[in-house]
């Protein structure tokens, strides 16, 4: 049975940092897509960042360049979302996604097979 188990959440002053981890277990492996999500108030789910299989770099969304990394750890089965310079409005629900193919963009939260049950991530001002 596949989970997805997210971690490192909470409540940060804006400017702050926090890391999110995923814990990934079931038949999911190396081959398969990984990717965060978050959901802020009033919005729909929108993708932050994508893990390709492989050595692809990494994608992030545009209003987390230069303030997200995203990174996988194969030998854990684990990966893992560093923000800094949190903002209130990255303030929402974080979701780790896993599948092993996008059945469309991989910023659509319907290309995806898998889901965390996600994690509280608070930035105040």
């Amino acid at each position: 049975q596949v989970q997805l188990v997210e971690s490192g959440g909470g409540s940060v002053q804006a400017g702050g940092s926090l890391r999110l981890s995923c814990s990934s277990s079931g038949n999911i492996d190396s081959t398969f897509f990984m990717g965060w999500f978050r959901q802020t108030p009033g919005k729909e789910r929108e993708g932050v960042a994508l893990l390709r299989p492989g050595s692809t770099p990494p994608d992030v969304a545009a209003f987390g360049k230069g303030r997200f990394t995203v990174s996988r750890d194969n030998t854990k089965n684990t990966i893992h979302l560093e923000m800094n310079n949190l903002k209130p409005e990255d303030t929402g629900m974080y979701y780790c996604a896993a599948s092993p193919r996008l059945n469309g963009p991989w910023f659509s939260a319907s290309a995806w097979g898998f889901w965390g049950s996600g994690i509280q991530v608070t930035a105040s001002s």
